[in-house]
């Protein structure tokens, strides 16, 4: 619990769980910068254990606002594709550059959000169904990067963004695949050593803050319609593409330096 009488971590903490808290009410891909947030105090893994159970508890409670608004037939093509992403992560994590993966998601999430803000193509392009193929891809890509960054957003947002589903439906769609992939974390989680009983505390200590600002995205979003909704979680998915180039870039500068 010394982590709990660090200044800096407590600061850290604060804006960490309150993004993620955002995300989680319904703003898509803010919370893929909430484990960068902590990992400026502390070591990445540790960041990435300690809003792990955040992020469980906080995927409860979405759960239960957006009950009712799942498109079934995503859940069913995306969950088995991240089950096997989520494994690959798992074996994979201690051969894996982390550059790499982020420099990967970056691009692809930046050029799609492009693609979706200033081209008026691709607004006007009629709603794509669940495809199978597409699904099973990014769905395995989704799992594999939730496991190793906890960024399974972007390739999730990719993937479904082109369905134009209503705005609940897509909340509701993300929060339960994203409910179920970070409890099938758990175990290789554990497995790794990454979860301990001061971890889970500090955790819990932080879960007020996690609820509260969960409940203040719930109600932000909501005051949105499906068009405005769309263009927010674009810009967002943007500038998390911009960040993870960003961050990519300057791991390779250390590494070579």
């Amino acid at each position: 619990m010394e982590l709990l009488h660090n200044p800096a971590f407590l600061v850290a903490a604060f804006f960490a769980v309150g993004v993620a808290g955002l995300s989680k009410g319904g703003f898509a891909g803010a919370g893929i910068i909430a484990t960068p947030i902590l990992a400026l105090v502390i070591p990445p893994v540790e960041a990435a254990a300690i809003m792990l159970p955040i992020l469980l508890v906080q995927d409860a409670y979405s759960l239960w606002t957006y009950r009712g608004t799942i498109d079934r037939r995503n859940i069913m093509i995306l969950l088995p594709a991240a089950v096997v992403g989520i494994a690959a992560g798992y074996f994979l994590a201690a051969y894996l550059s982390e550059f790499v993966i982020s420099a990967v998601i970056g691009v692809s999430s930046t050029a799609f959000a492009v693609r979706s803000l200033f081209f008026a193509k691709a607004e006007l392009a009629p709603a794509k169904r669940a495809d199978v193929p597409a699904g099973l891809f990014w769905g395995a890509v989704s799992g594999f990067t939730s496991m190793i960054l906890h960024a399974g957003g972007p390739p999730f947002q990719i993937y479904v963004q082109p369905q134009k589903l209503e705005r609940d439906l897509f909340i509701g769609t993300s929060t339960l695949f994203f409910a179920v992939v970070n409890w099938i974390k758990v175990p290789p989680y554990l497995m790794l050593g990454e979860l301990n009983l001061d971890i889970v505390k500090v955790a819990l200590t932080l879960t007020p803050l996690a609820l509260a600002t969960n409940y203040l995205g719930i109600r932000l979003v909501r005051r949105f319609s499906t068009e405005s909704f769309y263009k927010i979680i674009n810009i967002l998915l943007l500038l998390v593409g911009l960040k993870m180039m960003w961050s990519a870039g300057a791991d390779i500068v250390r590494f070579y330096s």
